[in-house]
Formats: structure tokens, C-alpha cells, sequence
């Protein structure tokens, strides 16, 4: 896997800082660093701008704000300064407010006068540019306990903090800067995807047939459901798999042979448009030959799937993707091969017994805990995408556009997952670049509003490329 961008926690922040020569002693260097790095970044955004207040809280977060607010002052901008530790509130009339309350030290509920203050700048109608990370976001895990800054600019020093990337946080960060203060790098738990992951994944070479290419397995779509298999085969071909089956009740095959062209069709035991019970035995003959299975879109509930599921995950010996209906009611097993599971915010709610919502305000342990529950990866779908391996760091893929939320897209995710799989990429590794190019697929692709999933499917192979 090529080098990954790191993410910090705020413990790795403090051991990051530790390392510096001399410090504690040498900390007012890294203060005034930061301090004119922020004011360097913020005239540049705002360059503009007349009147500015920065609010600072106590330690070193109002440090650099104090540090920042002379060098705005030596820029000739008019500056107030509001010591929250002293109860000031009045933020004047300004035209940008720098936000350095609290750094990366913070977690839980910001105290009542504290959460007042940062209503007053989320109402107020001046830019917000904040030091570090927004007061009230956690920098280990973007969870918002109760009020937070709402920022247009967060200049973070030496390494994005994990909690800028992952929502709720993230909502809160606008754009992200990060600024040079002289601290060495070290290893950190959590990593940050981008394009360059995509080089890893494996192409047709000469030598290659259609079947070492990457065989996936597509098991699903009952009747009334059959896109779902179809975006996910679609998309598994676009992700350069060379072969694709689709096994589905027998009853849908005549609509999947008018939409699928390139894919083989097999019928499954169907009773009434629902695969039947016994439907297993077929997919785990067909799965002798293939690279990888995805099991789930468009497959439906009832005792058929229940049991389809269950038998493929506990014997099928190849790497399984296994999502939307296959995730309903599933349980733990002690599974032969790598299996991935790509539950939205409502389904890892179920798998784990929580609200959706309960899975939003914490999505980095909602994530973790699943994967340790079933011992395998677990992909959680998101504006920001997070892929969880028992015992490893995350990695998150944040590359995407708000039109990605649109039905069907989870689907298409599925197919590139499996094809990767199909290719021989490790779990993770896969899961990670599949959530990567279905998100650089959205900003290549020709629609930006009202894209669907299928708009991904010819932009895929660009990105690819």
C-alpha cells in the first residue's frame, strides 16, 4: 500500500509535539509559528476583510490566537480580542472571527459560558476562520457533544486532525489548511485515502483471460429489485473485473437479460420472486470458479435469503462483499474467508442494536466495534467513508460530492468492491479503493445535479485509468 496521508489523533498530536527539540521550553516557537501561520492564511482567504475579533480560550489554542491577532494587527487590520476566561462576549461588529477557544485537547460538552460564546459566532454574520479545529469538535473522533463552532476555514497545524474528516466534524471544518510549524512526523493509527491508492489496484495484464482478470459472483434481485444487481455487475465490469455472473430467482432473468448484456445469468430456486430456500447449493457451485461473491442487492428478506446468506458466508472459501438485504439479521460466524460488509448508518444501527442516529454522532466507534464484532472489514458508507479492520487504524476516503447521495450508489460501490476482491487486493486495502474511485467518479462524471448511479459506471474507467 503506498503512503497514506496521516491522520492525527490528539494524542498523537501531543507525542508529536513532545519530540520537538526542547520542549516544553521550546513551546512558545511553536506557538508563534502557529499564530502567523493562521494570520498568514486567513488575510490570504480574506484579504479584504477590515475588522476581525479572535476569541481566545486559555492554554495553548489561545496562545496562538492571542499570537494571531498581533500579527492581523501588524497587517494593519483593526483587531479585538475576547478573553473567554475572562467572560468577555461582546464580539464587536467584526468581518471574520478567528476561532481559537479550544484546541485539540478538547472533548465532551463545552461548559454553559463557553457554549453561549459559540452561539454568538455561529450567529454572527462574519467568515470564521478556526485555529486547529472548531471549538467543540473532538480531534480524535469528529463527535460533537454539544455546541460547536461552524467555521468557513480551519487552519490545523502540522497534520489533519482525525476529527476534521469524519462527520459530524467534518461539517463543521470548511475548507481545511494545514500549516508547517516545524514538527517531525511519526506514525499515526488512522489514515487518509487518495487517488494515489488506485494505482495499487491490479490491471488486465497480457497473460490474463477473462477469468484471472477477476470473476465476481453477483447474488441477488428478487423481483421488483432487479437494478440493484444490475448497477452492481455494471460497475463490477467497469472496475475491469472480466467476468461477471449474475445468479438471481429464475423468474427475474428475462428483465436481467434485457439489461445486462455482458454478464452470464443463472437462475436461482425462486418461490414467488424471492429466492427459495435451497438457493445456496447453486451459488456455491458457481463460486468454485469465481474470484469473489456480492451477495445482497436487491435480494430481499424472508427465509430463502436468510438462509442463502448464512450458508455462502459459513462455506464459500473466497472473499465475500456483503451488503444491503444480506445484512439484514446477520450475526457473527466463524467464516472461512475474507468477508466485507458495507452497512449505511441505518444498517450498522441494526447490526449493532443502536439508532442510526447513535451511529452518526459516533461513527469512528460505531465502525471499530463493528469490525471486532464480526472479525472481518466493515465499510461505513458516509460522506466520509470509513473501512475498519480488527485490530488495524481506519481508513478514510473523503473524495466524493454531495450528489453521491442518491439510491442506487451503494450498489455500484458493491460491484467495485467485489472486483477488486475478485483481482486479489487485500480487504481493506480493496474496500478503501472502491469508496475512492465511486467518489472520484462523481467529480468526473458529466452530471453534478441530478446525477444518479448510473452516471458512475461510464466515468468509472476515467478514473481508473
Amino acid at each position: 500500500m503506498p503512503e497514506l496521508e496521516p491522520l492525527y489523533t490528539a494524542d498523537e498530536m501531543r507525542a508529536a509535539e513532545a519530540r520537538y527539540p526542547g520542549f516544553p521550553d521550546t513551546a512558545p516557537e511553536l506557538m508563534e509559528r502557529a499564530g502567523a501561520q493562521v494570520a498568514r492564511a486567513a488575510l490570504e482567504l480574506f484579504s479584504g476583510a477590515k475588522r476581525w475579533t479572535v476569541v481566545c480560550g486559555g492554554g495553548t489554542n489561545g496562545g496562538d490566537g492571542r499570537i494571531t491577532a498581533h500579527h492581523l494587527q501588524e497587517a494593519g487590520r483593526e483587531v479585538r480580542i475576547v478573553d473567554a476566561g475572562a467572560g468577555e462576549t461582546d464580539l464587536g461588529d467584526p468581518e471574520v472571527i478567528v476561532d481559537a477557544l479550544f484546541g485539540t485537547g478538547f472533548s465532551g460538552e463545552p461548559r454553559a459560558g463557553a457554549a453561549a460564546l459559540i452561539d454568538r459566532i455561529n450567529d454572527s454574520s462574519a467568515h470564521v476562520v478556526a485555529v486547529d479545529l472548531p471549538s467543540g469538535v473532538d480531534a480524535s473522533t469528529g463527535e460533537i457533544a454539544g455546541a460547536a463552532v461552524r467555521a468557513d476555514a480551519t487552519v490545523t497545524f502540522h497534520g489533519r486532525k482525525l476529527g476534521l474528516v469524519v462527520a459530524p466534524g467534518r461539517f463543521h471544518a470548511g475548507v481545511i489548511l494545514v500549516a508547517d510549524i516545524g514538527l517531525t512526523h511519526g506514525d499515526t493509527e488512522h489514515r487518509l485515502v487518495g487517488a494515489e491508492l488506485l494505482r495499487t489496484v491490479p490491471r488486465r495484464r497480457e497473460g490474463d483471460n477473462k477469468y484471472t482478470a477477476g470473476h465476481v459472483v453477483v447474488v441477488g434481485g428478487s423481483r421488483g429489485l432487479t437494478g440493484a444487481p444490475c448497477l452492481t455487475s455494471l460497475s463490477a465490469m467497469r472496475a475491469d473485473a472480466g467476468y461477471v455472473t449474475v445468479a438471481a430467482p429464475e423468474s427475474t432473468l428475462p428483465v436481467l437479460e434485457q439489461r445486462l448484456l455482458e454478464a452470464v445469468k443463472r437462475p436461482l430456486p425462486d418461490d414467488d420472486g424471492v429466492v427459495a430456500q435451497g438457493a445456496a447449493d447453486a451459488v456455491l457451485e458457481l463460486a468454485k470458479k469465481a474470484g469473489s461473491i456480492a451477495i445482497g442487492p436487491g435480494l430481499g428478506r424472508g427465509a430463502g435469503p436468510k438462509e442463502l446468506v448464512r450458508r455462502v458466508l459459513a462455506e464459500a472459501e473466497l472473499p465475500v462483499v456483503v451488503d444491503a438485504d444480506a445484512l439484514f439479521e446477520l450475526e457473527p460466524g466463524n467464516w472461512p474467508a475474507t468477508r466485507v460488509l458495507t452497512p449505511h448508518e441505518g444498517e450498522l444501527g441494526r447490526l449493532l442494536g443502536r439508532e442510526s442516529k447513535e451511529i452518526a454522532a459516533h461513527r469512528v466507534a460505531s465502525v471499530r466495534e463493528a469490525a471486532q464484532k464480526f472479525g472481518c472489514v466493515v465499510l461505513l458508507k458516509g460522506p466520509d467513508t470509513l473501512v475498519a479492520a480488527p485490530g488495524r487504524g481506519l481508513l478514510v476516503t473523503s473524495l466524493g460530492l454531495p450528489s453521491l447521495a442518491t439510491a442506487g450508489t451503494g450498489d455500484v460501490l458493491t460491484g467495485i468492491v467485489a472486483a477488486f476482491l475478485a483481482k486479489g487486493m487485500e480487504a481493506q486495502a480493496a474496500a478503501a479503493a472502491a469508496a475512492a474511485a465511486q467518489q472520484l467518479a462523481s467529480v468526473e462524471a458529466t452530471q453534478r445535479a441530478g446525477l444518479i448511479a448510473s452516471d458512475l459506471l461510464d466515468a468509472l474507467p476515467r478514473v481508473l485509468a
